[in-house]
């Protein structure tokens, strides 16, 4: 696992995942799968995902996934942050390259803003690792808030690195089409991107919606404008926000 990378130069691991499409899962008799969970409420677990994390004899991801499948599994934990991520995953691989089965663990869905882990569990493991779709807190967003997938705009900016062309799709998009987003914590908040979309000249009364921990018990959403929403933009700092970092935004076409 090479730590060399800088997200805001490159390479990006998220290039990585996405090179090329899935190697052909006989290529080696061991895969490791990428195992989208859900977005945290074990009902949404979907029954392919909860397999692959019970026959597996290692199980790898951050710490706040590992926890949410920790009773599904008799497997070894390895969970880490982002400090001891590299680390984490050499241990992983030497592992899998042993002969034990892996499965690494991502919240909701790994193709909604998931590529960059898997990038780094590809790189560390050699491919194939085959990607295990999951429901996203995106898709109970959209049904939250009615906005159809091919009517919508959905941009990711919980990534590392640079996310202008991210934003640039918002600008473009506001007012056309539905947005879902997934903000990222704490620097671009809900707030913070409806600030910069008014700032673009969007309309303020763009109906908004941030959405909350959804599927949890302490689910909530909040409903307002896109200007109302922006405006507590210039009433929070820079690493605070009066939201979850388990936040979707939806702004709705009028």
């Amino acid at each position: 696992m090479s730590d060399d990378y800088d997200l805001d130069e490159g390479p990006d691991p998220a290039a990585l995942a996405a090179a090329e499409p899935e190697s052909e899962p006989d290529e080696r008799e061991n895969p490791v799968d990428a195992v989208g969970i859900g977005p945290g409420n074990p009902a949404y677990l979907t029954p392919r995902a909860e397999r692959a994390i019970r026959e597996a004899d290692l199980v790898v991801g951050f710490e706040t996934v590992v926890g949410f499948v920790e009773a599904k599994t008799d497997a070894d934990l390895l969970a880490c942050g982002y400090r001891d991520e590299g680390e984490t995953l050499s241990a992983f691989a030497d592992r899998v390259a042993d002969g034990e089965r892996g499965t690494a663990v991502l919240m909701g869905d790994p193709n909604h803003s998931g590529y960059q882990f898997v990038g780094k569990v590809q790189e560390a493991v050699g491919p194939p690792v085959r990607v295990v779709p999951g429901v996203s807190s995106l898709q109970v967003a959209a049904s939250r808030a009615r906005t159809p997938m091919e009517d919508t705009v959905f941009v990711t900016l919980h990534r590392s690195g640079d996310i202008t062309d991210g934003l640039r799709r918002l600008r473009s998009a506001v007012g056309r089409r539905h947005l879902l987003v997934l903000p990222r914590p704490y620097d671009w908040m809900p707030e913070d991107v409806a600030a910069d979309l008014l700032e673009s000249g969007a309309s303020p009364s763009l109906d908004a919606l941030v959405l909350e921990r959804l599927t949890h018990p302490d689910e909530s959403i909040t409903r307002t404008t896109l200007g109302a929403l922006g405006a507590r933009a210039a009433d929070s700092a820079d690493d605070e926000s009066p939201f979850s970092d388990l936040s979707v935004l939806a702004v709705r076409v009028d």
